[in-house]
């Protein structure tokens, strides 16, 4: 990963294998851009991936081989980190470059304002097709970030969308080519950067602050749940079928 102020805009680009998968190791780095960033006088965030691929979500080989106890700590950092950015004093532009899958499109979910690239790939929260549960991260955030119509196919169905389709949901705020996506995130984070500080931050944290409240209150307990949910029999053959293509293609 590489953090780049200029500006007063960080843009944070994630590299980490061609699909960005999050893992452990990606977690740590991720957190340890987020304390560079707290550390700067960067006035507004812009998180971006490479190649064809914001984030596919769970690198699942990795994550699927813990035993329970190793997963309930995975998924309780996973979701202190993402309510880290969820929860940052400053504006977050996600530029969504490619495939926002799963933990991706989770990642993505925590940003201020979200720009899709035009074109193929896909976003959504695929987890309920692979025999996963939503944890409380996910859920919260999401409900603060779309709109309630927007549940059903994307959580409880498991939809993957084109970018245009996640627009008229609301997953994602604009659709702009390929070629402007960086210009634009950048110019929005900008703009948004050139806000009265004091005041954003007084307001995102009267909107975000109960849902990280929400969140924390019901921690240990989600994520207990969602292990055993990850541990039941048709998620562990559903998962398996999955780590196998990502081996084969590897």
């Amino acid at each position: 990963m590489e953090l780049e102020i200029r500006g007063g805009v960080a843009v944070l680009s994630m590299r980490a294998g061609k699909a960005n998968a999050i893992s452990a190791a990606f977690l740590e780095r991720l957190s340890a851009q987020l304390d560079e960033l707290e550390a700067s006088d960067a006035a507004a965030l812009v998180v971006t991936g490479e190649g064809k691929s914001f984030s596919a979500g769970l690198d699942l080989p990795e994550v699927m081989g813990l035993d329970r106890p190793a997963l309930e700590r995975f998924i309780r950092r996973f979701s202190e980190v993402m309510l880290r950015i969820f929860a940052l004093p400053l504006p977050v532009v996600a530029a969504i470059n490619g495939h926002a899958i799963a933990g991706g499109c989770v990642l993505a979910l925590q940003a201020d304002v979200r720009l899709a690239a035009a074109g193929e790939s896909r976003i959504g929260l695929n987890e309920v097709q692979n025999g996963l549960g939503l944890p409380a991260v996910v859920l919260e955030t999401l409900r603060c970030q779309v709109p309630a119509r927007t549940l059903g196919p994307v959580a409880l169905e498991g939809r993957l969308l084109g970018p245009q389709e996640a627009h008229a949901l609301g997953l994602v705020d604009e659709v702009v080519p390929s070629a402007q996506l960086h210009g634009a995130a950048v110019l929005r984070a900008t703009a948004l950067a050139a806000l009265p500080g004091p005041a954003f931050r007084q307001i995102k944290q009267a909107i975000r602050g109960p849902v990280v409240e929400a969140v924390h209150r019901t921690g240990a307990e989600d994520a207990r749940r969602w292990v055993e949910t990850a541990f039941s029999p048709p998620a562990r053959a559903r998962l398996a079928e999955v780590v196998a293509r990502l081996t084969r293609r590897t």
